[in-house]
C-alpha cells in the first residue's frame, strides 16, 4: 500500500438495525412504509431508509440514495436530542434542492479538479464541468447521486458498497468502494472507507453532512466556536482552485489554531474570503503520518453540543455554508439561510492530480485505499 492511503484505525463495527422511516417498533422492517414516506425509486432503483442507534440514544437515519445521512440526533447540554444535520424528509426534497450534497458520500474525487481535466500515465482525461468550469465532488453523476448497496453489520452499523464502472464521470478504471457507517457507544459517527481499482485512477473520498449544532434550520452557525489543528492552508484563485501555494494561517482570518467564532472574521476585507464568499478552503493538518488524529473541534454555546473531527487524512475542507441563500426549505419546514450550516470534510488536497507538489491521490491496481473519519459528539 502506498503511503498516501491510510489504514482504518480500529474499525470494529458493532452492528445495524433496519427500520422503516416511520418505525413502528424495533422489529419493524416493512419496506413499503419507508418508501411511501421517503420516495419510491431513483433511476429505476428502490430507495430505502435505515435507522441506527447507540446505547446512549444517539440516533441516525440514512438512505441508500447517495449514502446520505438524513437525520442525526445527538444529546445537548440538557440531555435533549437535537437533529444536527440539514436535509429533507423525502427523496423529492433532495432531488429538487439546488444544493445537492446534503449528507452525502462524495467521490470519486472530493473537492475540485481544475478545468475538468488531468493527465495520468501520459493520457489526458476529461471530466464533466459542474462548478464554474471545474469538476466538483466527482461530477454531476458522482457517488452522491447513485444508489448504494446496503448490508447490516450488527446492531449499530451499515455497510455501503458501490462499484463505479470504468469511465464513469470520465474517470479511468473500475473502482469498488466500501464504506462502513457506525454509531459507537462513545457517541461517535464513524466512517471507514475502502476502495480498489483495476486501473490507475485518482481517489479522494469524503463525507458531506451540513452540520448546525444549534439544530438543523435553527439560525446561522456564526456563533459556533471552531478550532483547527492546522497551521497552513492552500489559497485558491477566483474559481476556488488551489494556486499551489501552502501558506501560513498566521495573521490571517484563516487562523483557527485557537478556538474562534466562525463569524468573528468571516466578513473581513480579504481576497481569499471574497473568492469563497466566506470560508471554503482546504486546511493542511499538523501531521506527517497516517495516524488517526484530531483535526477539528467545534461547539455551539446555544446547545452546548461539541463535535470533534478525527481523521487519517492529511487535510480538511472547512465550508461555512456560503451558498445557502434562504431558497431551500428543509426538515420541519425550516428555511436554510445563508451560513446556516458548516461542513468539515476530511480529505486529500483539492486538484491534486494537477498539482505535483501536493500529496498524490493516485490509486494503483493491487493497492487498497483505506481511511477513517470520526465525528465525535459531546457537551461542554
Amino acid at each position: 500500500m502506498i503511503n498516501h492511503f491510510y489504514k482504518a484505525a480500529g474499525a470494529i463495527v458493532l452492528g445495524v438495525f433496519l427500520v422503516s422511516c416511520e418505525p413502528k417498533s424495533k422489529e419493524s422492517v416493512e419496506e413499503p412504509e419507508q418508501e411511501q414516506v421517503f420516495g419510491t425509486t431513483f433511476q429505476n432503483q428502490k430507495v430505502e431508509t435505515y435507522e441506527i442507534k447507540n446505547a446512549n440514544g444517539m440516533n441516525m437515519k440514512v438512505t441508500n440514495f447517495g449514502a446520505r445521512v438524513t437525520h442525526l440526533w445527538v444529546p445537548d447540554k440538557d440531555g435533549n436530542l437535537v437533529d444536527v444535520v440539514l436535509g429533507f424528509e423525502t427523496l423529492d426534497g433532495y432531488l429538487a434542492s439546488g444544493e445537492k450534497y446534503f449528507g452525502a458520500a462524495i467521490g470519486r474525487y472530493g473537492n475540485r479538479i481544475a478545468n475538468g481535466k488531468f493527465t495520468l500515465n501520459g493520457e489526458e482525461y476529461t471530466l464533466p464541468q459542474n462548478n464554474n468550469g471545474q469538476t466538483l465532488h466527482g461530477g454531476p453523476g458522482g457517488m452522491d447521486y447513485v444508489i448504494w448497496d446496503v448490508e447490516k453489520s450488527g446492531e449499530n452499523g451499515l455497510i455501503f458498497s458501490y462499484t463505479s464502472p470504468d469511465g464513469e464521470e470520465g474517470f479511468p478504471g473500475e473502482l469498488k468502494v466500501k464504506m462502513i457507517y457506525t454509531l459507537t457507544d462513545d457517541n461517535e459517527f464513524k466512517v471507514t472507507y475502502e476502495a480498489e481499482t483495476n486501473k490507475a485512477t485518482p481517489v479522494n473520498l469524503t463525507h458531506h453532512s451540513f452540520f448546525n449544532l444549534n439544530g438543523a434550520g435553527n439560525g446561522t452557525v456564526l456563533n459556533h466556536t471552531l478550532q483547527l489543528n492546522a497551521d497552513k492552508y492552500t489559497p485558491v484563485n477566483e474559481v476556488l482552485i488551489p494556486t499551489g501555494e501552502v501558506a501560513s494561517v498566521n495573521g490571517t482570518p484563516f487562523d483557527f489554531t485557537n478556538a474562534t467564532k466562525i463569524g468573528e472574521r468571516i466578513d473581513q476585507e480579504n481576497e481569499q474570503l471574497k473568492f469563497g464568499g466566506g470560508y471554503d478552503h482546504n486546511w493542511v493538518l499538523n501531521k506527517t503520518g497516517n495516524d488517526l488524529t484530531q483535526a477539528a473541534v467545534i461547539s455551539s454555546p446555544q446547545t452546548g453540543i461539541e463535535m470533534e473531527v478525527w481523521t487519517t487524512e492529511p487535510a480538511i475542507q472547512f465550508y461555512s455554508g456560503n451558498f445557502l441563500d434562504g431558497s431551500i426549505t428543509g426538515k420541519g419546514e425550516k428555511v436554510y439561510e445563508l451560513r446556516s450550516a458548516f461542513c468539515l470534510e476530511t480529505q486529500h488536497y483539492p486538484d491534486s492530480p494537477n498539482q505535483p507538489n501536493f500529496p498524490s491521490t493516485i490509486l494503483e491496481p493491487g493497492e487498497k485505499y483505506e481511511q477513517t473519519c470520526i465525528y465525535k459528539f459531546g457537551t461542554k
